[in-house]
């Protein structure tokens, strides 16, 4: 079997219909391939609405399995372990795939069996209005992803794949290893960071990464993720899980390079906030708070 499109899913029980209207609709590419649905420790009515639907979804085999243990990461590993296409297609649950997307991965798949494949991540707003704050630079925060219109292998640490449209080699888990359980969401939490890992530590073994921007995704963004609270939460988690890496068995003293860091990028957003406003100055407070979550992690970090 060439592929195994896996969908993970957690508690979106309403959003997890329209993901799956949004497959039901894709083009079939002529090869041998299945869907595979992890359901993560869901709560809601996910498992009643799996359990009920009319499968197999564009009649191929189509398989239901319970992940319990909680977190994304958790989630896409136990799809490694049960996938049984020689590539894995990772898709979220509130995603909406254009109808071509599946077939631009199997053309690319057979044309050059790279290691993995990236594709392209739209944000879309799908009940609610963008703010003003929300610039584009920060659409990436919302999972947004765009190396432009052409095709080429992605070599830099600062070009990560994001697994909410991203297809693997399945061996490759085996010679790199899984997804850290670590990283990543688990349930509401805001955290995030395992695809990152994944792709790092690709890069660091020279694997074969391919950008591919005719396999698009439409992110369907969700109401309570615009507002700063969100962006501002979600840069001090990822303050404190990198301040909890570095560190290892360092001092718990932070080094003084670091309240240098977080006085100067204080300043800037205060700065900013006071001459242009709030709309222009969230970016800079981001900063602000992974730094204050990096001293955390790193004075929280268990000893080694």
């Amino acid at each position: 079997m060439l592929l195994t499109v896996a969908l993970c899913t957690h508690n979106h029980a309403s959003r997890l219909e329209r993901t799956l209207s949004g497959l039901s609709a894709i083009s079939s590419p002529p090869c041998e391939y299945e869907f595979l649905i992890i359901d993560n420790a869901s709560t809601d009515r996910t498992p009643e609405l799996l359990s009920s639907r009319a499968w197999p979804l564009c009649d191929r085999p189509t398989r239901v399995v319970v992940e319990p243990s909680l977190g994304i990461a958790n989630a896409r590993n136990r799809a490694v372990a049960e996938a049984r296409g020689e590539y894995l297609l990772f898709l979220d649950d509130d995603e909406t795939p254009d109808p071509a997307w599946l077939v631009s991965y199997v053309d690319d798949i057979q044309a050059h069996h790279a290691d993995a494949i990236g594709g392209k991540i739209v944000v879309y707003f799908e009940d609610s209005i963008r703010p003003r704050w929300l610039t584009d630079e920060l659409l990436g925060f919302l999972g947004q992803l765009d190396y432009g219109p052409d095709v080429e292998f992605l070599t830099s640490r600062s070009t990560p794949v994001f697994t909410g449209n991203a297809c693997y080699r399945r061996d490759v888990f085996e010679r790199i290893g899984l997804f850290n359980p670590r990283l990543g969401r688990k349930g509401r939490s805001n955290t995030g960071g395992e695809d990152s890992d994944l792709y790092h530590r690709m890069i660091e073994r020279s694997l074969q990464v391919r950008w591919l921007p005719t396999a698009i995704i439409h992110h369907r963004i969700q109401a309570w993720k615009l507002n700063r609270k969100y962006f501002l939460d979600l840069h001090f988690k990822q303050g404190v899980t990198e301040g909890q890496r570095k560190r290892g068995a360092a001092s718990r003293l932070p080094p003084k390079y670091l309240i240098a860091q977080l006085g100067r990028a204080l300043v800037r957003a205060l700065a900013t906030r006071a001459q242009e406003g709030a709309d222009y100055s969230l970016r800079l407070e981001m900063n602000v708070a992974y730094f204050l979550g990096y001293l955390r992690g790193w004075m929280s970090a268990a000893e080694a």
